[in-house]
C-alpha cells in the first residue's frame, strides 16, 4: 500500500469491495454479503478462489455441489432477509458459468438480489480457444456469459483491473435498488481476474448503502383516498411487496380501520397473518373460494406490491365486475401501471402509511362485513374436511392434503415452510394458514423444479433459529437433490418431507385437462410389447439415495406414520428426510378460478376437442384492462 493505494489483483480487489459493504434501512445497518458461494475450475481458480483463500476471515467461503443450486441458496436467502442481504456466487467458465443462468432468471423475475460472479475467456485473447470457450465467427467479443444479459438487471464483463472501479458501485447500486434489484453478473476473464492493479484504498473502506423508502405523489394519493371512500365492495390484493418493504404492520393498520379483506398472492402469503378475520387466503387461480369470489365482484382492487402475474389474476379472468377500478401500490413504475391502475409509486409501507389517514373515519358497509364473515367461516371448513386425516391415519396410500394438514397442526408459527414447484405450491396456496410473515417461503415466480432443498439451506443460513421444512415433490427432488451434501456439511438443520408420487403429478392432471391423459408425466419402464412408458413402475428408492447423500431417513407410508416422523426428525440435529409415498390421483380442485393453457385447436384426439370446447368458452371470460 502506498500513499493511498493498494495494490491488488483484480480478484482480490472483488473480494475485498464485497466484504466492506452494508446496507441499512430505517437507521439498521447489517452486511450486506454473508458469504460467497463457489465451485472451482480453471476460470476462477487462481483468481477470485485464491482471493477467497486470502480474504477467508473477512468473507466466509462455502462449497456448493451445483451451480445453479448455490444461486437458488443465494436468492432465498436475500428473500429471507427481505432483499437486505445476499450471498455472492462464482463459477468457473464454460458449463460452470451456464448452470447458474436458470438460477438468475429465477433471482431477477422474483426480483431478489444475488451477484454473480462467473469465470470468462481471456481477454488478452492470446491462448484462445481455451477450454470450454464458445466460438463465433462474427465476434472474438463473445463467451457464453452473454447469455445472462437478458436474465440479469446488470451485467458487465471486466475486461481491465481498473474497470472495477465503475463496475462494483454501479453492481451495488443495481442490487440494493428495491425497483430494479435481480441478478447481476461480473463477467470475470481468467487472466484479468489474476492481473495487479493500484487501487485507491478509498474502494475498501466500509460503504453504507441505504435502501430508501420512495412516497407517492401527493395528487394521485389524494385520488386513490377518494376511489376507495367511493367503492362499495373493495379487495385489496396482498403481494411480496408487503413483505419485503416490512408493511405488514401497516397493511394491518389500514385493513383494521377500512374492514377491507385481503387476498394474498404466493409471494405475499403471511402478508396478512392469520387468524385475522379480514385474511381470504390466497387469490387467483390457486386461490380460495372466498378471495376469488370477492375478486369477482369487486369494484375497486388494491394491489400491493405485486407484479399481478396471471396465477394473481387467474390469467385476467379474476376481475369480472364491469366498472372494476385498481390502485396499484408498487415500487417499480412499471408494475404500478399494469390493469389501467392509478399508480402509487412508492414502498408499500410508506404508501400506506401516508394513505390512511386520508381514508380515516371510512368503512366498509355491513352487509360487505357479514357477506365477508360468512365466506371465511365457509371456506374455513372447506380447509379443515380436505384436510381432516382423522379417519385415514392408517390408511395407504398418504393424500398430498392430508399431509400439509398434519403440517399445519405440527408445525409453530415461525417454522418456515420452503416450496417451489409441481402441485404443492396450489394446494399450499389455497390450504396454508400462515401464521407469520416468513413462515411460508415459496419461488412461484419462476416455479423453478429443483430450488426446494437449496432454497431450505438458504433459509436456513439466514435464519438458524428458525426450523425449516422443505415441501418436494419426486420430480423436483431427482432434479436438484445434492445440496443435501452441502447442508451436512455446514451441520444445518434441515426437515425435508419428499412425496413420492411416481412422477410429475402438477404436470399431469394439467395434461389430463387439456385431453392429453397424462402422457409423458409417470415414471414406468418402457413396455417392450407397446413400445411405450406405460410398464410397471420405476423401483426407484428416493429414501435410500437420500441416506447416501448424508441425510437420516424416515418412511411414512401412512399418516400415523408420518405423525411419528415429523415428532423424530423435530428432536433431530441433522438433515432429515421423511419420504412419503402419496396418492397422485387425490388432487385439491380449483375454486371459481381459471388459469389460460392453451388447447390444441385441431387433434385427432377426441378428449383433446373437448378440452379445446371447454377453453374456448372459459377464455371468454378473460379481460382487458386499459
Amino acid at each position: 500500500m502506498t500513499s493511498g493505494r493498494v495494490r491488488a489483483t483484480m480478484a482480490q480487489a472483488v473480494v475485498r469491495f464485497l466484504a466492506q459493504q452494508r446496507s441499512s434501512r430505517d437507521g439498521r445497518e447489517q452486511l450486506f454479503f454473508g458469504g460467497v458461494f463457489g465451485i472451482f475450475g480453471h476460470g476462477n481458480v487462481a483468481g477470485i478462489g485464491e482471493a477467497l483463500q486470502e480474504q477467508r476471515a473477512s468473507l466466509r467461503y462455502y462449497l456448493a455441489r451445483n451451480e445453479q443450486a448455490m444461486v437458488h441458496t443465494a436468492a432465498a436467502y436475500a428473500k429471507m432477509h427481505n432483499r437486505l442481504r445476499t450471498l455472492a456466487c462464482t463459477s468457473s467458465i464454460g458449463p460452470g458459468a451456464t448452470n447458474m443462468i436458470t438460477g438468475a432468471a429465477g433471482a431477477t423475475i422474483n426480483r431478489v438480489p444475488v451477484l454473480l460472479l462467473p469465470g470468462d475467456i481471456f481477454a488478452r485473447r492470446g491462448p484462445a480457444p481455451v477450454l470450454q470457450q464458445l466460438e463465433s465467427s462474427q465476434s472474438q467479443d463473445i463467451s457464453v456469459n452473454d447469455c445472462f444479459k437478458p436474465v440479469s438487471r446488470y451485467w458487465d464483463r471486466i475486461n481491465r483491473p481498473e474497470q472495477l472501479l465503475t463496475a462494483l458501485p454501479e453492481a451495488m447500486r443495481v442490487l440494493t435498488s428495491p425497483a430494479e434489484t435481480g441478478a447481476v453478473t461480473l463477467a470475470l476473464p481468467q487472466d484479468v481476474q489474476t492481473e495487479a492493479y493500484d487501487y485507491p484504498a478509498a474502494l475498501f473502506e466500509p460503504r453504507v448503502w441505504t435502501v430508501a423508502r420512495p412516497r407517492p405523489d401527493r395528487d394521485r394519493l389524494h385520488e386513490a383516498a377518494a376511489l376507495i371512500r367511493a367503492s362499495t365492495t373493495p379487495i385489496i390484493v396482498a403481494g411480496g411487496g408487503v413483505l419485503y418493504s416490512d408493511a405488514t404492520g401497516a397493511l394491518r393498520q389500514f385493513v383494521d380501520a377500512t374492514g377491507i379483506a385481503v387476498g394474498e398472492t404466493q409471494a405475499g402469503k403471511g402478508a396478512l397473518p392469520e387468524p385475522h378475520p379480514l385474511c381470504l387466503g390466497g387469490i387467483g387461480a390457486t386461490g380460495t373460494r372466498a378471495a376469488n369470489l370477492l375478486a369477482r365482484d369487486a369494484d375497486l382492487v388494491i394491489v400491493i406490491g405485486s407484479r399481478l402475474s396471471d396465477f394473481t389474476t387467474a390469467s385476467k379472468s379474476a376481475f369480472q365486475h364491469e366498472r372494476v377500478r385498481f390502485i396499484a401500490i408498487n415500487v417499480a413504475e412499471m408494475d404500478a401501471a399494469k390493469h389501467g391502475a392509478l399508480a402509487l409509486v412508492g414502498d408499500a409501507r410508506a404508501v400506506l402509511e401516508e394513505l390512511l389517514p386520508l381514508v380515516n373515519g371510512h368503512r366498509v358497509g355491513s352487509g360487505y362485513s357479514e357477506g365477508l364473515a360468512a365466506a371465511q367461516a365457509g371456506w374455513r371448513a372447506e380447509v379443515d374436511r380436505i384436510c381432516d386425516s382423522r379417519q385415514v391415519a392408517l390408511v395407504s396410500p398418504v393424500r398430498q392434503a392430508h399431509v400439509i394438514g398434519v403440517l399445519q397442526e405440527t408445525l409453530a408459527p415461525t417454522d418456515v415452510i420452503v416450496c417451489a414447484a409441481g402441485s404443492l405450491p396450489g394446494d399450499l396456496h389455497k390450504l396454508w394458514r400462515a401464521r407469520d410473515p416468513k413462515g411460508y417461503h415459496m419461488e412461484y415466480g419462476y416455479s423453478c423444479m429443483g430450488y426446494e432443498i437449496a432454497g431450505g439451506l438458504g433459509v436456513k443460513m439466514a435464519a438458524p433459529d428458525r426450523r425449516v421444512y422443505v415441501l418436494v415433490g419426486d420430480g423436483s427432488y431427482l432434479m436438484m437433490a445434492q445440496e443435501i451434501v452441502t447442508a451436512v456439511q455446514e451441520r444445518m438443520a434441515l426437515t425435508i418431507v419428499l412425496l413420492d408420487n411416481d412422477g410429475f403429478a402438477s404436470i399431469g392432471a394439467l395434461s389430463e385437462s387439456v385431453g392429453s391423459g397424462g402422457f409423458g408425466t409417470r415414471y414406468r419402464e418402457r413396455d417392450p410389447n407397446s413400445g411405450e412408458l406405460d410398464g410397471e413402475v420405476l423401483p426407484i428408492d428416493l429414501g435410500a439415495n437420500a441416506e447416501s447423500l448424508g441425510a437420516t431417513v424416515w418412511r411414512a407410508e401412512t399418516i400415523a406414520a408420518f405423525r411419528a416422523a415429523l415428532t423424530a426428525a423435530a428432536a433431530h440435529d441433522g438433515v432429515a428426510v421423511i419420504v412419503v409415498p402419496v396418492d397422485r390421483e387425490s388432487r385439491v380442485g380449483g375454486y371459481d378460478s381459471w388459469w389460460d393453457v392453451p388447447v390444441a385447436e385441431v387433434s385427432a384426439i377426441p378428449a383433446v376437442r373437448d378440452a379445446r370446447a371447454a377453453y374456448d368458452a372459459a377464455r371468454r371470460k378473460a379481460r382487458d384492462f386499459l
